[in-house]
Order: structure tokens, then C-alpha cells, then sequence
């Protein structure tokens, strides 16, 4: 059964159904490409597939091994060509974007890995789980599924990354659930850089103090933008303290109390 979903998961053309083989009959004004079997049972893909296919300006029959296209009104060599490209990309079946697949023993059951990823339509696929069906396409999963999965999503590929690094890094899930926060909290995905989150800030320090330094100050400078240091990075390029945590508050303190006597 996984071999079957896997199969119908696959985006096969006419053109992976081939070796590049075709001929071009002029007198008859004919193209018939020549259809590997062998091809055509690992993909799961049947006589009735191909006899289903619909071309503008030919129309295809399938006889044996060959896929006949016969155009509707003559035409020269040049015409034939760009004919059968146009047949070549012809899907048969399969989703869209997936174009390779596995079948791998996880524990006690067969699981699919795909080459590609189109979440939407995957997940309609009879056989697929829509409910452990992973990806690690961001925007997909955000326009398939909102924002709060694209979330989880970030969290999760962020998690494997840091684990998967000399051995595995001891890291707070927290520091990665903050970051996550920050690039969805305003209902879609930015990025953390000088196109998102960091592009988007007010200081001109801060946003000097990523990527591209030098043209940042030089803008602020064109611009007189006035930066008034209440961020954490900005402070620490002027080299004083952070409004922030402890250094939110002064304190004061009298090293040796005076006693009660005095």
C-alpha cells in the first residue's frame, strides 16, 4: 500500500516515461514516441493514464509502446518539434513538485520521503495522513495551515539543526520559541535580517549593526536619523549599559550600615 501511495505521489511527465526516443514521420505528419514499460511499472502508471492525456491542436493515442501524436492541421518539421516539447511535459500523474519518493521502515511502519514538497495537495492524496504529514517548507505550511503551525514549524526545523550539530547543542527550546515568536508575530513570516526583522527596526545602529553596516550608518547619516539608544544592540555598539533587565533601575547601597547604636 505505501508503494502504491508513493507511486501516486510521484510528478511523472511523458517525458519520464521516455528515453528520448521518438520519430517524426513527415509524410504522414505523425510524431510516435517510443514508451518504456519497465519505466511505466515503477511509476504505477497504466495504459489508461496515457490514453487519458489531451493535447491542443493533436490528438494521442497509445498503441502498443508508442505514444502516436497526430496533429490536427499540417505541419512542417519545425511545427512537429515544438509539438511533441509540448507533449514531453504532459502531466500523467502525480502531485506537482514532489519528484522523487522513498519508502522507509521507521520503527514499525512504512513511512514516504519525498524530493520536493507541495503540502496542500499532498494532503489530499488517498493513503496520506494529513495529521503526521511533515514538511519543512515554512510558507507552505503557512498558507496550507496558518501561522500558529508555521510556528511550530520553525521551532521544530530550528531544534533538529542544533541537535544535529558535533553530537547535539544543549539549547532552551525557549531561545528558539522566542525567535519564532518574533518572526510570526505579526500574522505572517519575516525573516531575521535586513529584509525582515532587523530591516524593520527603528534604530539606525541596530540596523547597521546587521549585514550591512557601513551603507546603513552612511543612510542614517544623509538622513540625520537620531537614534535614541533604547535598544539592547545599540547600546552595547555605544558601550553602556542596557535599559533593560537590572540596568532598568538604579541602585544604591551603603557598603557598611551604621549600627543601631549610632
Amino acid at each position: 500500500k505505501a508503494l502504491k501511495v508513493a507511486q501516486s505521489l510521484t510528478y511523472t511527465t511523458v517525458s519520464d516515461l521516455t528515453k528520448g526516443e521518438y520519430q517524426i514521420n513527415l509524410e504522414e505528419g505523425v510524431v510516435k514516441v517510443k514508451i518504456d514499460n519497465s519505466i511505466m511499472e515503477s511509476r504505477g502508471v497504466t495504459v489508461e493514464d496515457l490514453k487519458n492525456l489531451t493535447v491542443n491542436g493533436a490528438s494521442l493515442e497509445f498503441s502498443g509502446d508508442e505514444l502516436i501524436i497526430k496533429p490536427k492541421s499540417a505541419m512542417d518539421f519545425s511545427g512537429l518539434k515544438k509539438l511533441i516539447n509540448k507533449v514531453m511535459k504532459l502531466p500523467v500523474k502525480g502531485v506537482s513538485g514532489i519528484h522523487r519518493v522513498q519508502v522507509v521502515m521507521e520503527g514499525d511502519e512504512w513511512v514516504i520521503q519525498a524530493d520536493g514538497s507541495n503540502l496542500s495537495e499532498v494532503v489530499q492524496v488517498p493513503g496520506v495522513d494529513p495529521t503526521r504529514t511533515l514538511t519543512n517548507n515554512i510558507y507552505e505550511i503557512y498558507e496550507t495551515l496558518g501561522i500558529e503551525a508555521a510556528r511550530s514549524a520553525i521551532i521544530r526545523e530550528a531544534k533538529d539543526v542544533f541537535e544535529g550539530i558535533g553530537g547535539g547543542l544543549d539549547l532552551d527550546i525557549r531561545h528558539l520559541m522566542l525567535v519564532a515568536d518574533v518572526m510570526t508575530a505579526t500574522g505572517r513570516i519575516r525573516q531575521v535580517g535586513r529584509h525582515g526583522v532587523t530591516g524593520e527596526k527603528s534604530s539606525a545602529l541596530a540596523k547597521a549593526a546587521f549585514e550591512i553596516t557601513v551603507s546603513s550608518i552612511v543612510d542614517a547619516a544623509l538622513r540625520g536619523v537620531e537614534d535614541t539608544l533604547k535598544g539592547v544592540t545599540e547600546n552595547i555598539i555605544a558601550g553602556q549599559d542596557m535599559k533593560v533587565g537590572t540596568g532598568i533601575v538604579d541602585i544604591y547601597m551603603t557598603p557598611n550600615p551604621p549600627s543601631r547604636g549610632e
